[in-house]
């Protein structure tokens, strides 16, 4: 959605539309629920008009190998993320997890406010972090309350034009929110970044967002960083030195674990929160960070009631290249290696520890294994930094055992 913003404010500005709404839903508890009831609705319908069909833009996220691993989905990718994050500060598994819930706690009270809220429950940290029957683990570290709620119906909606549309519609000037800087960025894919415990393309395209707008973290009133997990969050807030518990708060919905949200429509409801802060403080400024895919991509805007200047659309937005690094990843691997991160997965297969491995030359192998006692070892000790030996099976999967 923030992307499609900057994208269609410079239409408006080339003169190729006059006003644009762009609509976007989740409609993932109805979905489920039909499923459950083996009940397949018809609800086609033909829309005159000419279609763009973009695809669900999935490129780049996963490799072969990650999915051949069980890295089949975001909950385990973020986890391996997050994890790395964890070493990279040197903190134990409970350190971790009591700042993960700190994190997220303050979120769990804006939502509890929200009528829009798919769990509008004040929760505390120490509630979204201890594993219990409603709240077990779904991937190492997270527990349940920790991640984005996908069985929601919502949908929210933005209204683009110019401010000469708008003057002959009617719109009062005291609604007028601008669109002050916008930045777009593209992240390698997951085994080609240098660093897994970040995204530094997410942090560039928020600082390009808030140098095309003038401004400065410090000049921010409200924040809406997409939360699909933590690490989406410390990422930003990292890479924008704002401190966790910063006063102003990081959300203005509740975020993806307790507003709701599962894919990337949410950041169209942080939005339209942003425009009914942004008129109710006029002057003041806002941020908005949507993150989309595996720390894949992300697009940052800035906002006010404020005029903008658009006359030149290329000082307002921007898109930020990256270099791929190639030849990082190894499809099979056998010999030693040390372990970079981890998680957990369950699939239909049964539990599995999969580890992201780094061999003597550098380069990059997944691999998991599922015995009993590799489990246990991963509950008795710190996996990360510890040496493995990986073997590629007849099947063609790398197994790994712990060897230091």
């Amino acid at each position: 959605p923030q992307r499609l913003v900057g994208e269609f404010c410079e239409a408006i500005v080339r003169g190729e539309a006059k006003a644009v709404l762009l609509v976007g839903s989740e409609a993932m508890s109805t979905v489920l629920t039909l499923n459950a009831k083996g009940e397949i609705p018809d609800w086609a319908e033909t829309v005159e008009g000419s279609l763009e069909d973009r695809g669900y833009g999935l490129e780049g996220m996963f490799t072969p190998s990650i999915l051949k691993h069980r890295i089949t989905g975001a909950i385990p990718a973020y986890a391996l993320f997050e994890n790395a994050r964890r070493a990279r500060l040197g903190l134990d598994r409970p350190t971790y997890a009591r700042k993960m819930g700190e994190l997220f706690a303050p979120f769990t009270r804006v939502a509890a406010a929200n009528p829009y809220s798919a769990s509008p429950v004040e929760k505390t940290a120490e509630e979204l972090v201890t594993v219990s029957d409603k709240n077990r683990i779904v991937a190492d570290p997270f527990t349940r309350m920790l991640v984005a709620r996908d069985q929601v119906n919502q949908a929210a909606a933005v209204i683009l034009t110019s401010v000469g549309v708008a003057r002959t519609l009617g719109v009062s000037e005291d609604k007028f929110v601008y669109l002050h800087g916008q930045g777009d960025a593209n992240e390698l894919t997951i085994m080609e970044r240098p660093d897994l415990s970040a995204s530094p393309s997410a942090i560039a395209a928020g600082r390009k967002a808030l140098e095309l707008a003038g401004r400065t973290v410090d000049d921010m009133a409200v924040f809406d960083f997409y939360s699909c997990f933590p690490i989406a969050v410390f990422n930003m807030i990292d890479g924008l030195a704002i401190a966790p518990d910063d006063p102003r708060g990081l959300t203005l919905t509740g975020g993806l674990p307790y507003f709701g949200g599962a894919g990337n429509n949410y950041s169209m409801h942080a939005i339209a929160e942003a425009v009914a802060a942004l008129r109710a403080r006029p002057g003041a400024f806002g941020f908005v960070g949507a993150n989309g895919g595996m720390l894949s991509k992300y697009s940052a805007g800035v906002y006010s009631t404020t005029p903008a200047d658009w006359s030149r659309p290329e000082a307002r937005r921007a898109k930020i290249p990256y270099d791929p690094v190639p030849g990082l990843e190894v499809e099979t691997a056998t010999g030693e290696a040390t372990v970079e991160t981890y998680t957990t997965t369950t699939t239909r297969s049964g539990p599995a520890i999969v580890v992201i491995a780094r061999l003597p030359d550098g380069r990059r192998a997944a691999a998991n294994q599922a015995s009993e006692a590799v489990f246990g070892e991963l509950a008795a000790r710190e996996p990360i930094g510890r040496r493995v030996r990986l073997e590629t099976d007849a099947e063609g999967f790398n197994r790994f055992t712990f060897i230091d």
